[in-house]
């Protein structure tokens, strides 16, 4: 199995490199809680998309002017449901689908308005979040899940296992995944049990099933 080293500079969060990449160029492109607008940006100018995005915050959304994107301010939960069928190429959740309050309607939504998906979320089976939980007996505070549990925007966290089995139930084909950790990636055939111990975090490219 082959490691990839991201490409993107040092500052830019490692799954928004990856992401740029599974990207067809010129493409119309929905960033679905795109905070400050960091990925929007890398793809405007690496990828050339037709780039639009929904953020919850208005911090958020202001950061996004800034940078001149065109960003709307909105809830994932409940707004996608007014995008047009098809609409878009590819819709991305970036760390963002463990925060939603119904993510299989987040999907179910996404499937709808782009032919193709792409998420990444961190990986609530990683081995370290294990230990802290055996050892500790506490709620695990890792690099990717950075938050106290009392403080978190986390209300869903998941393991790979469980974002697969939810995938395909709200009708998605997984095209491509890579498993990431620190600043390496490696490629997953099928999500074993290596790929839910040691991935920090994943990123998987789906299409409709039908």
């Amino acid at each position: 199995m082959s490691v990839i080293r991201t490409n993107g500079p040092s500052s830019l969060r490692a799954d928004l490199d990856i992401i740029a990449g599974m990207i067809t160029p010129g493409a119309r492109v929905l960033d679905v809680g795109c905070g400050d607008g960091e990925l929007l940006d890398l793809l405007a100018r690496k990828r050339n998309v037709d780039g639009r995005g929904i953020e919850l915050s208005q911090e958020g959304v202001n950061a996004c002017v800034t940078r001149g994107l065109s960003v709307i301010q909105g809830d994932a939960d409940t707004d996608l449901r007014d995008y047009p069928d098809d609409a878009f190429d590819y819709v991305i959740l970036s760390q963002t689908i463990q925060a939603t309050w119904e993510p299989r309607e987040v999907l179910t939504q996404m499937r709808r308005i782009a032919r193709h998906s792409i998420v990444s979320l961190p990986n609530f089976g990683h081995w370290r979040v294990r230990l802290q939980l055996l050892l500790g007996g506490r709620m695990p505070v890792t690099r990717e899940l950075g938050h106290s549990w009392y403080d978190t925007p986390n209300i869903h966290l998941c393991t790979l296992y469980d974002f697969v089995d939810l995938a395909h139930e709200a009708g998605f084909r997984i095209d491509e995944a890579l498993s990431v950790t620190g600043t390496t990636s490696q490629p997953i055939g099928t999500v074993g049990r290596r790929a839910n111990l040691f991935a920090e975090l994943a990123v998987f490219s789906m299409s409709r099933q039908n």
